[in-house]
Formats: C-alpha cells, sequence, structure tokens
C-alpha cells in the first residue's frame, strides 16, 4: 500500500503552481487502485470534487473514511 496525501502549501498558489499540483495529483489517481477521501469535518472543495469525478470517469474505486460524507 502507497499513500499519498496532499502536497504541503509553503509558497503562493499561482495559477500555473496550481494546475501543476492538479496534473500531480491526477498522476497520483492513474497510479492508484482505489481511491480513498479524508476531509475535515466533512468539508469537500472544489478541487477535491474535480479529483473526485475524475476518479469516478477512471472508473476507480473510491471510499471514504467518514460514512456520512457525501461522494
Amino acid at each position: 500500500m502507497i499513500v499519498l496525501g496532499p502536497e504541503p502549501i509553503s509558497e503562493e498558489l499561482t495559477p500555473p503552481r496550481r494546475e501543476a499540483l492538479g496534473e500531480l495529483h491526477r498522476r497520483r489517481i492513474d497510479l492508484a487502485d482505489e481511491v480513498r477521501v479524508v476531509s475535515e469535518g466533512g468539508y469537500i472543495g472544489a478541487s477535491t470534487r474535480r479529483e473526485i469525478e475524475y476518479v469516478r470517469a477512471k472508473g476507480k474505486v473510491i471510499s471514504s473514511v467518514e460514512p456520512t460524507l457525501d461522494l
């Protein structure tokens, strides 16, 4: 098992950097057999929603550590 988490952000997120991080997350999803969503208090932001859509489009298994989270 390999666990991949979000990248720590230590500098301003410029549009090119934001796009690069999005691409990195998509490549990580491509490597995964399953994607497990971890949220803080049930919150899912816009970028995570886009990643969830990408996971579904790839036909990957998706789950959440919070049973009430609406995926």
